[in-house]
């Protein structure tokens, strides 16, 4: 929550919410309300019955976002990205959206959750997802207008719970040995023509 940076005031965008457990998690962490869109209306329809704030969960394609430039001033996704069929084209749309920063969680090749749930194609819900390096992460944003990129990565282990939450605060950030990869920029407006 703290790489996000949200100021007071700020709209969020969380695209590919799924079931809005993140941004569910994010209004309560963050004391605001946060839009959610993803592409199944059964998981927007979950979102919707379990968020009790003024969320908004809309059903939508994040690879054509419904949303006019700069719409809103924080855009993230957590763990959707890496399931899309187009991930660069994604990122593009978050972008275009974005009039501050975007956030993007993906899952981390080098870590103990790829070995636990990744290989052989994913396991459970982690069938199907591409899991990244932090050299491709790096590529996935070089031609987008974004400035400012940092690459922080958290612990997710099934289970870990509390565990995992320590190790986490005193593993050294720079490895990148989490299960996620959080790739933070600032949305370049110079560069965007806006």
């Amino acid at each position: 929550m703290e790489a996000i940076d949200a100021k007071s005031g700020e709209s969020i965008l969380d695209t590919g919410c799924g079931t809005g457990y993140f941004s569910r998690r994010l209004a309560t962490s963050l004391n605001r309300s946060v839009t959610g869109i993803d592409i199944c209306s059964a998981r927007i329809g979950f979102a919707s019955r379990q968020s009790s704030n003024s969320n908004d969960f809309l059903i939508g394609d994040a690879l054509a976002l419904p949303f006019s430039e700069a719409s809103f001033d924080l855009v993230v996704s957590m763990a959707a990205v890496c399931f899309m069929d187009d991930e660069a084209v994604a990122l593009r749309e978050m972008v275009r959206v974005a009039r501050r920063r975007i956030a993007v969680g993906l899952f981390n090749r080098h870590s103990l959750l790829f070995f636990a749930r990744g290989r052989s194609g994913g396991r459970g819900g982690y069938r199907g997802a591409h899991w990244h390096t932090a050299r491709e992460v790096k590529e996935l944003f070089y031609e987008l207008p974004v400035k400012n990129l940092r690459l922080l990565s958290a612990i997710q282990l099934p289970g870990g719970g509390w565990i995992a939450r320590q190790v986490e605060k005193i593993w050294p950030a720079p490895l990148l040995t989490g299960g996620i990869l959080l790739a933070v920029a600032d949305v370049d407006r110079d560069s965007t023509g806006q």
